[in-house]
């Protein structure tokens, strides 16, 4: 049966327990889960959909790339509220009020650890690359067309080194549910 359900990452009680082969949680919808309660919540949930041995694909927001990008395009932030720029690049949290929404940034151990107790890790993937930190002029070398099997290789050779990951804007950590 094929449907779409509106619900609560939090709340899957809609589900029985062990009825998925495969879950996904994409485009960082964890990360907007602030309190680490309610992600935690979350995280037992989309644990307890999946059936024994299914794999759950998770992407979060990289909280290295958001150093890294708060140094480059968030001056005005970090000299008017230095104690913001303080807490979320060494807790992950993030309250809003500066051009985002509020959101929790992981590290890689961070989210492993939510999983360890109930799943193992399969593989861990940066999603946008080594690219991350230059997506503007990536894009631009992207537009010409000259480079892009260069660029695509060269992303599917690193893209699971756990530095790339851990540099990456958004990463994907790939989980197994023990049985």
């Amino acid at each position: 049966m094929k449907q779409i359900v509106e619900g609560s990452l939090e709340d899957l009680s809609m589900f029985e327990n062990d009825t998925f082969d495969s879950v996904l949680c994409l485009g960082g919808a964890l990360c907007h889960l602030v309190s680490k309660k309610r992600r935690q919540k979350a995280v037992n949930e989309l644990i307890r959909v999946a059936k024994g041995g299914a794999p759950i694909f998770v992407s979060v927001i990289g909280r290295l790339a958001v150093c890294i990008n708060a140094i480059v395009y968030l001056w005005p932030e970090m000299l008017e509220a230095p104690d913001v720029f303080r807490k979320y690049t060494t807790t992950g949290d993030y309250l809003g009020g500066w051009g985002f929404a509020p959101a929790h940034f992981y590290s890689i151990e961070e989210l492993k650890k939510e999983f360890e107790h109930k799943a193992t890790t399969l593989q861990m993937v940066g999603l946008e690359g080594i690219f991350s930190p230059h997506q503007k002029r990536y894009n631009q070398v992207y537009r010409k067309k000259m480079y892009n099997e260069i660029l695509w290789k060269t992303h599917l050779k690193t893209c699971t080194d756990p530095c790339v990951v851990g540099t990456s804007q958004h990463f994907m950590i790939i989980f197994r549910k023990r049985k």
